[in-house]
């Protein structure tokens, strides 16, 4: 009989803004519900034309401290934990509407894949980001994608091949975070650099997935891609 999951995530409106609240228990872990929550606001909030940008942060002292470990110890599938993290990392990608990252505390293990899948994070200057399994034996074969895409292999094995997050100084260093800020500051600065994106709202929906998608594209196939999706906005 599978497990129920369910809770562990709020939302609330601010302005034209969605901020989502990761919220399941003092490091705010990660179950399949958690993590089916999280997708449905995100698409909820992509899919409302008010809705000009999302904040996605953890309540209390934690962003996200990774898969609920102790509760696959007590019997959870851990194909079904991770089935849902490779949904919710996959899907972050293909949104039209810009997504911050209010890192309010430390972004572990996959807490900081979600970091890295985001386009813009701020957290104070206590915070650590990254992975931790290599310390516990355990390879982070999922949670490190993310971190290779936004950062780039040298980078994310600095971090995945000694099993220490990063410190805020050098996450902001190798680009997983973009600002360091005073604490209680990191949904302000995600607020104002959304109210910078706000601008391009019309072109968002369209902007946005085709930088990913050039993201993962061989150069020449990009530049050609992007030939095609530049005619296509005068037509």
């Amino acid at each position: 009989m599978s497990t129920q999951w369910t809770g562990g995530v709020s939302v609330e409106e601010s302005g034209p803004y969605r901020i989502i609240t990761i919220s399941n228990g003092e490091k705010n872990l990660l179950n399949p519900g958690v993590m089916a929550g999280i997708e449905r606001e995100l698409q909820s909030a992509d899919s409302d034309a008010a809705v000009e940008g999302i904040v996605l942060t953890g309540e209390g002292n934690f962003f996200c401290g990774g898969l609920d470990v102790p509760a696959i110890q007590a019997g959870g599938d851990p194909v079904e934990f991770a089935t849902s993290l490779v949904s919710l990392l996959s899907m972050i990608p293909t949104l039209g509407t810009p997504i911050t990252a209010a890192v309010n505390g430390d972004a572990v293990a996959s807490g900081a894949s979600l970091v890295a899948a985001s386009d813009f994070a701020a957290g104070n200057a206590d915070v650590r980001v990254g992975t931790y399994e290599v310390s516990i034996g355990i390879w982070p074969m999922i949670a490190q994608v993310p971190l290779i895409q936004r950062i780039g292999a040298r980078a994310a094995m600095e971090n995945v091949g000694a099993g220490e997050p990063f410190t805020a100084t050098r996450a902001v260093e190798v680009g997983l975070l973009q600002r360091i800020v005073e604490p209680e500051a990191e949904q302000h600065a995600c607020l104002t650099w959304l109210e910078f994106a706000s601008r391009g709202a019309k072109v968002y929906a369209g902007g946005r997935r085709s930088l990913y998608e050039f993201a993962d594209m061989p150069y020449q196939e990009a530049l050609q891609e992007s030939l095609s999706r530049f005619a296509a906005m005068f037509k």
